[in-house]
């Protein structure tokens, strides 16, 4: 059981780094084919987005993206982030999910391993995490109902055993929505 614990621990920590230089390289080129394709302006905005979202680490909301940005001096409208992403989504570059609450969240899909999100129903946090069994379950599912499963998105809700934490999040959380209102 202790090695199954450091393999999914390893899992995880291979889950939440921004990808490499490479990787974002083949992205923006595979944007670039998607844009060309439906007739859309490849404009320098949309591919720092792209490249801010694949240097970000983890989950994000589109005015996570929009705060970035503007922090390190980019200058690119809201509107532009969130028509970015729409485009990023339709293209399979990004994921969007909604974690049990109205707003959106996103996250790479290109080289980023499957995995499934426990979420904590007091203070939203999400942790991934990569179980192989549940691909195992997939594949199973797959012959037996006769359907060739491509993905599939699991989320568990729950409450985070950890009080003090959980509390200093939901502070956390607190504030932004009060400096954002």
């Amino acid at each position: 059981m202790h090695l199954y614990k450091s393999y999914i621990k390893r899992k995880i920590s291979q889950m939440a780094h921004p990808a490499h230089e490479e990787t974002i390289q083949l992205v923006k080129e595979i944007f670039r084919s998607y844009l060309k394709e439906h007739k859309q302006r490849q404009t320098p905005e949309r591919f720092m987005v792209l490249e801010e979202i694949y240097r970000a680490d983890g989950h994000f909301d589109a005015d996570d993206i929009f705060y970035r940005m503007e922090e390190v001096g980019t200058r690119v409208s809201r509107a532009t982030v969130y028509n970015t992403l729409d485009l990023l989504v339709e293209c399979g570059l990004v994921q969007r999910q909604q974690f049990g609450k109205s707003q959106y969240y996103y996250e790479r899909a290109y080289a980023y391993q499957q995995h499934d999100h426990i979420i904590c129903n007091d203070c939203g946090h999400v942790l991934e995490f990569c179980d192989p069994r549940i691909g195992e379950i997939q594949e199973l599912l797959g012959k037996i109902h006769g359907m060739n499963i491509d993905s599939h998105s699991l989320h568990f809700y729950g409450t985070c055993k950890d009080e003090k934490a959980c509390e200093a999040r939901q502070k956390e959380n607190a504030k932004k929505e009060g400096a954002e209102a």
